[in-house]
């Protein structure tokens, strides 16, 4: 539906608005100031609309006067405005908000299913969980499933998340840190890893660890400690502060390991 046809009529629609409410004294600036629009642009509007017919000048405390012709004008577009706005509400009011998840077994359109979180991914299976949804396309085991109606509180701790505080190149980079202290923690088992900076990155590759992100470290971490996944960080020298700040923002624990080597 095409309620303002002509770029401009919006506008005119706001400003005869204003007219017709009759109000005294009114000024160019009070229906700028009204509708968010410089003075200028009031005065170019209300030029076409006395050209139009749609507006007259006024006299004594109403300089601008709204005609017949204007009034019909502007009753149709709000009655047009009106049926364009019931007919957005009424799709909102049947919209189903669809969420995607993964089969973790063989699906029916149809089924009502529990929903888990598994290593950070959201899964769909036929036992009962705390969270529930209904499956809208069928999907094998494996596949992505389209679910609506989604009720309940999925169960999710959130992950923990461990900092490594590596020596800056000028305090000799990777050769300064101690590699054995890294691998006992790596060793105690985490889901993800995340490096900033380059001495992470060698850091890193000399102990052979799959490095999971290394780009919008802080936020990605972020992210998936919120998932319930556990996290080890490699940051060098003061980066470990964007992670620590966005960390304590969320409220999420962290602890800060400095791995530099003991030259003593």
């Amino acid at each position: 539906m095409k309620i303002f046809k002509k770029r401009g009529e919006m506008t005119h629609f706001q400003i005869l608005a204003e007219i017709a409410k009759q109000e005294p004294h009114l000024r160019q600036k009070d229906i700028a100031d009204e509708l968010g629009i410089t003075v200028q642009a009031v005065s170019e509007n209300l030029k076409s609309l006395l050209d139009a017919g749609f507006v007259e000048s006024g006299t004594g405390r109403s300089p601008y006067k709204i005609t017949k012709r204007g009034i019909d004008k502007l009753k149709k577009q709000a009655l047009d405005l009106r049926k364009y706005s019931e007919t957005v509400l009424d799709t909102m009011n049947t919209y189903k908000s669809i969420w995607p998840a993964i089969a973790s077994e063989n699906l029916n359109s149809g089924d009502r299913v529990g929903l888990f979180m598994d290593d950070g991914t959201l899964y769909a299976t036929k036992a009962s969980t705390s969270a529930q949804g209904e499956v809208l396309n069928d999907a094998q085991k494996g596949e992505d499933v389209a679910l609506m109606g989604l009720e309940g509180i999925i169960e999710l701790k959130t992950g923990k998340v461990v900092i490594l505080n590596l020596p800056t190149i000028q305090e000799g980079g990777s050769r300064a840190t101690d590699l054995e202290k890294i691998k006992k923690i790596y060793h105690m088992g985490f889901d993800r890893v995340g490096i900033m900076g380059t001495v992470s990155r060698a850091v890193a590759d000399k102990l052979d660890i799959k490095v999971d992100f290394e780009f919008a470290t802080p936020y990605s971490t972020l992210a998936a400690t919120k998932r319930g996944l556990n996290v080890l960080v490699f940051a060098v020298g003061k980066m470990n502060r964007s992670i620590t700040n966005k960390l304590e923002e969320e409220g999420i624990h962290y602890s800060l390991e400095d791995v530099k080597k003991d030259i003593n």
